[in-house]
């Protein structure tokens, strides 16, 4: 059997999932009229602290329509470093909204001091003014770290004080959530604008929610049309993100727990380097000493084992777990990464 901890987008709708899609109640969204899509906004509006919600296909088309929310062509737009933003949308910020980014920060968080030092004012002969910061939390590239609930609420404060948006990339927002025992409307309150993935850990076939004040999402579902995202009879997605909200949150924890039995077991390889420390959600990623396989060498012997990972790097190796590997696979799959690394 293949353990396959590429992402936690591989997951396939259970069994339950499936029913409850199939028996949603439907009408055409564009008119405002699938009472699934309904239910599902509110909820999510309901769960983040914010007056209104915008269910769209992706969480990439998420962090681009808070962009044409935001931005105008040649503004700055302040992002942590290797951002999902920056690094795994294919140029969509530059092609679709016109902006530049400036990454800060060295872990994919910063601070409110280096936010403010790089913050370029609106009114400057020369310089493209910042008109929006984004946060992401958790933070792929770094392997799921979880910000500090006061720094997000430092960063905001600063955003608003100096008349700049602000947008939290939640993609995994509830598995910070859970990781720190939060509520997710406090890790929202500072921020204009929020979006989560139900694609990931929650184990929905697509889709994310965006939530925000009902001015800014009513502006958002024009945008969304823009970009080719208006949908019609969408309560069928929308159904499997309302059976994920109420069904698949807590066990969140299952996935970190399983994560940390994997980070320990190829942290105990003398070919590897990892952060435990950080490693609080469901994504670990460990880097390969000089001396060792490199990254595409590990996951090809992996793979022979029946493992799929992803190279995220000449030397830095990915796993991410989910709703459908087991404890049992976890261990295995630990087992056999350290093995690969060991070469």
């Amino acid at each position: 059997m293949t353990i396959d901890l590429r992402s936690d987008t591989v997951t396939r709708p259970s069994d339950a999932m499936r029913r409850a899609i199939a028996g949603a109640p439907v009408g055409d969204d564009q008119y405002g009229e699938d009472p699934t899509v309904q239910r599902l906004q509110e909820m999510v509006a309901a769960l983040l602290g914010k007056e209104a919600a915008l269910f769209v296909p992706t969480g990439t088309m998420a962090n681009q329509l808070a962009l044409k929310l935001y931005t105008q062509p040649g503004d700055d737009v302040i992002v942590g470093a290797e951002s999902h933003a920056v690094w795994h949308e294919t140029g969509a910020g530059a092609a679709n909204a016109g902006v530049q980014f400036t990454e800060i920060g060295t872990d994919g968080t910063f601070t409110t001091g280096e936010f403010l030092a790089a913050r370029k004012p609106r009114d400057h002969l020369l310089y493209p003014p910042t008109t929006l910061v984004q946060v992401e939390d958790t933070h792929n590239r770094k392997g799921g770290l979880v910000w500090d609930r006061g720094e997000l609420e430092r960063v905001g404060a600063a955003a608003r004080e100096h008349g700049v948006a602000s947008y939290l990339d939640g993609a995994r927002l509830l598995n910070a959530a859970v990781a720190r025992g939060d509520a997710p409307a406090a890790r929202c309150a500072p921020f204009d604008l929020v979006s989560i993935a139900l694609s990931k850990g929650l184990g929905c076939p697509a889709g994310s929610v965006m939530a925000g004040s009902a001015a800014d999402v009513a502006r958002l579902t024009r945008y969304r049309r823009m970009l080719g995202g208006a949908l019609r009879q969408s309560g069928v997605l929308a159904a499997a993100g309302v059976f994920a909200l109420e069904r698949n949150v807590e066990r969140l924890a299952d996935d970190h727990a399983n994560a940390r039995r994997i980070g320990e077991a190829v942290a105990a390889c003398d070919a590897v380097t990892v952060d435990l420390e950080r490693l609080e959600t469901n994504i670990v990623v460990f880097h390969l000493r000089e001396d060792g396989p490199d990254a595409q060498a590990v996951v090809a012997a992996a793979r022979e084992a029946g493992v799929l990972v992803m190279a995220f790097g000449p030397r830095t190796v990915r796993a991410v777990t989910h709703l459908d590997v087991s404890r049992a696979d976890c261990e295995r799959a630990g087992e056999v990464l350290a093995a690969a690394a060991a070469g």
